[in-house]
């Protein structure tokens, strides 16, 4: 901002001139005393520069309805709602999100620097407040198979970017716990460089809460209950309240919210596909959630917007006051969050749930390397055998509908081959390296997917995205991972053989190059093939299978080496 610019916002707020916009006739959220205000809202350049009486060059009659901060999702992979940063904006716009704080790791994952640059530039043709932190553990372990190695080194430059703000989610904790080098160098460049660094603490002891705080992380959004919030609320962390499309913590976390300590806790959504975004929205749902469990309103809209600003250093994001962006909403109803207008540095976005900002016409370019992400020989189904010793127990991972967790249990093996069994619900889980076409295939055994024929697969499999897939028989299973290599990557539904259907997504195998309503549709009809396989469950089956990949939330989880138990940070065999 230059001094033009400052005196014209100056000579607005002291009344010598007429502000840009003014808004009358609404409620004020105050998010700071926790009380309403009657008064105008004055708006200059995009920012609010006075609360009381002005009068301004357009007026805007809000018709007694309450306004208030437009919400920010503290923690958000854009990529796991299948769209592109301009399509992912049109699908939360309307929903009262104004800003986000984004971690490109999955799209990092398998194209390294390339795929940051290719997020950050759609994030600009967009008008939602679109921030980043880089990715720290790429990949989420050493031993993993990801597309792409990014060290410190790669790290440093992106640092340079108005809209980084720091380093994304720590999740190697043996790393950080042991000092390694490359880590420590990733922790000192962004604390050197005046960033905020994040936290992934999943299941880890207080003892690592100390070492992780030590290390300079902020925060954690993998807290799933009122103890493990708690505890990192007293060792001086930030909490995240956390409602995506598989991970569902906001009611076990929200006991342990108070009024002495809520500015320490803010809600994210993580993981979301466009789907449920589309239809419940985002922080919106989880301010709803809050309210109806309970919480004062107040604070739960002080959660959605003004905690996470804080948290990050936003100091103009969050509130309704002068210096602050315009970035408001108009509000029907409040417990409800029923949401008729959202604005962004005082323009108007959407309205009654539909965009009306002028969109750009998208140019989608990325990179050839994003484009032709599948990389691997035809496979078949003797790629997927298991043989196994009939005198021993096998062990199972068995999932938890809507958590990312799982547990390991046991079952007997009938004979020399293993061979999926739909009435015990053991079926075949297989994660089949995509990025250089190694030819590893890790082979394993789950239960809680119910299916009772056929196959799901995917590429989309956290954090390496490599294809998962699991299924009623090995034919089935083959046929969907090729199925992925032909279309570019995506998710798919097969039987006896054939494709019943399939979602492309062309973009590292990540993301739709179609609008959000598109891909929006095309899940539905996914979802609606399910029922030709046997699924019956109250979850989405895929999201949970993109998860079973990820080696650094517990109890166990598959990679392409094997069966891996988290807790002791090691691949294991199968019996």
């Amino acid at each position: 901002m230059n001094k033009e610019t400052l005196v014209k916002r100056l000579d607005a707020s002291a009344r010598r001139r007429k502000a840009d916009t003014i808004i009358k006739n609404g409620k004020i959220m105050d998010v700071f005393n926790q009380e309403w205000i009657q008064a105008d809202i004055a708006i200059t350049d995009g920012v609010i520069i006075g609360l009381g009486q002005y009068e301004g060059e357009e007026t805007i009659d809000a018709e007694g309805q309450m306004i208030v901060p437009g919400f920010i999702d503290g923690h958000v992979h854009i990529e796991s709602s299948m769209v592109t940063p301009i399509e992912f904006a049109k699908a939360v716009l309307p929903h009262g999100v104004t800003t986000i704080i984004t971690d490109p790791h999955e799209i990092a994952n398998v194209a390294g620097g390339k795929g940051i640059k290719f997020m950050i530039e759609q994030a600009r043709k967009t008008p939602l407040n679109i921030h980043f932190m880089l990715p720290s553990s790429v990949p989420a372990a050493s031993f993993e198979r990801s597309g792409a190695i990014l060290k410190a080194a790669d790290l440093k430059s992106f640092y340079k970017e108005e809209e980084v703000l720091g380093l994304a989610e720590v999740m190697d904790y043996v790393s950080v716990g042991q000092g390694e080098d490359d880590m420590l160098d990733k922790l000192l460049d962004a604390k050197l460089a005046g960033k905020r660094i994040d936290g992934h603490l999943a299941g880890l002891s207080t003892d690592f809460v100390n070492i992780y705080r030590t290390a300079f992380v902020l925060n954690d959004h993998e807290v799933t209950t009122k103890e493990e919030a708690l505890d990192r609320i007293r060792r001086g962390m930030y909490v995240m309240l956390r409602e995506g499309s598989v991970a569902k913590n906001v009611l076990n976390v929200l006991p342990a919210v108070n009024e002495k300590n809520a500015r320490r806790f803010f809600f994210c959504t993580d993981d979301k596909h466009v789907d449920d975004l589309l239809e419940e929205g985002s922080i919106n749902h989880q301010v709803k959630i809050a309210i109806k469990a309970g919480l004062d309103p107040f604070l739960a809209y002080q959660l959605g917007s003004l905690n996470a600003a804080e948290c990050y250093g936003l100091d103009t994001k969050g509130a309704i006051a002068p210096g602050y962006d315009a970035d408001l909403l108009f509000i029907s109803n409040i417990e409800n969050v029923s949401i008729t207008k959202t604005m962004v540095k005082g323009q108007t976005i959407a309205e009654k749930g539909r965009n009306v900002y002028q969109k750009e016409q998208e140019s989608i370019t990325p990179d050839q390397s994003l484009l032709q992400s599948v990389r691997l020989a035809p496979l078949n189904k003797q790629d997927f055998v298991i043989p196994i010793d009939p005198k021993k127990n096998i062990r199972v991972i068995r999932i938890i509908p809507n958590q990312l967790e799982t547990k390991l249990i046991s079952a007997p093996a009938a004979n020399s081959v293993f061979q999926p069994d739909i009435n015990q619900d053991l079926l075949k889980i297989a994660v089949v390296e995509r990025h250089k076409a190694l030819r590893e295939t890790g082979l394993g055994v789950v239960q809680g997917f119910g299916l009772k024929d056929g196959a799901l697969a995917t590429t989309i499999s956290h954090d390496s995205h490599n294809i998962i897939a699991v299924g009623t028989n090995d034919t089935d299973i083959a046929a969907a991972v090729n199925q992925l290599q032909e279309i570019g990557g995506g998710l798919t539904v097969v039987k006896g053989g054939k494709e019943l259907h399939s979602v492309p997504l062309p973009i590292a195998g990540l993301l739709s190059d179609q609008s959000a309503e598109w891909v929006n549709d095309s899940l539905h009809v996914l979802h609606e093939q399910l029922s030709l396989i046997g699924f019956t469950g109250d979850f989405n089956p895929f999201l949970t299978l993109s998860f079973l990949a990820l080696p650094v939330i517990p109890d166990i989880k598959m990679t392409t080496k094997g069966l891996f138990d988290v807790k002791a940070f090691q691949h294991i065999s199968l019996q």
